[in-house]
């Protein structure tokens, strides 16, 4: 499948662990018109290949995971032309987010901008002692535009969202761990060992209840609380027409671990 694309990386394990790599590693693995066509692309393949039980997305290198979007793609734009671009932008990012299965981030150096955006519209990142944050567009002149706003509030809050984009700042990995940027921060030389090892566990998990887990959580809490309590009731319901529930059930009165059969 990787064949095809020059600016991404794609490979999948006999476990199903999938992997996506952003490899433009002589410009930092800045996020350019072809990389965010060829990442909407592949997670078009990707929705209707069930074999990936889980997803990686990492950057080429150990000096950035992405540096942000290519200056050069938005320099000049005429005002029509950032529409088109944006949109782009945005459905690929929700493509990452709504995409069916988990998806880690595996942040190894910088994590600007388009970057950062794309590891928050990611399920669970991780990233190295080394890696750096931000959202520095306000110092170009524009604001966010591939989520930056939205998502960053939503994973820190409002008010240290707004002073992150307001002095375009950026952070190192101890203080986005402390804000909950990033779930987990590790030496340089663990961050693929760590990623696989979440990957590996999540997907021995059953891959029709992680999918409604994963509904349940996205969908309900863009709801207000009482429609995302009914969301997830009807999830949950869901659980209940599926044999791995009943295998899940046997095997923890039998003490042992359950052997899902994804159906």
């Amino acid at each position: 499948m990787d064949n095809q694309y020059k600016t991404i990386k794609y490979s999948l394990d006999e476990e199903g662990i999938g992997m996506v790599t952003l490899n433009r590693p002589k410009a930092l693995n800045a996020l350019n018109l072809d990389m965010f066509q060829e990442l909407d692309n592949l997670f078009n393949e990707l929705i209707e290949a069930s074999r990936v039980r889980v997803l990686i997305i990492t950057g080429e290198g150990d000096k950035a995971f992405a540096a942000g979007t290519d200056i050069k793609m938005m320099k000049g734009l005429e005002v029509s032309e950032v529409m088109d671009r944006t949109e782009l932008v945005k459905r690929t990012q929700g493509k990452i987010e709504e995409f069916p299965v988990p998806v880690i981030a595996a942040i190894n150096g910088l994590a600007l901008g388009g970057g950062c955006e794309v590891a928050m519209a990611c399920d669970i990142r991780i990233s190295t002692t080394s890696a750096k944050f931000g959202q520095p567009e306000i110092n170009l002149g524009i604001i966010p535009g591939g989520g930056g706003t939205q998502r960053l509030a939503r994973l820190i809050g409002i008010s240290r969202a707004k002073e992150l984009i307001y002095t375009g700042d950026i952070i190192d990995a101890k203080r986005a761990y402390e804000l909950g940027l990033v779930d987990m921060v590790v030496a340089p030389d663990e961050l693929m060992n760590e990623a696989k090892g979440l990957a590996s566990k999540i997907a021995a998990k059953s891959i029709p209840i992680m999918k409604l887990a994963k509904a349940s959580i996205n969908y309900g809490y863009s709801m207000d609380l009482d429609r995302g309590l009914k969301f997830e009731m009807k999830c949950f319901r869901a659980c209940f027409e599926t044999d791995d529930h009943l295998e899940g059930m046997q095997a923890f009165t039998e003490r042992r671990k359950p052997v899902f059969k994804d159906r």
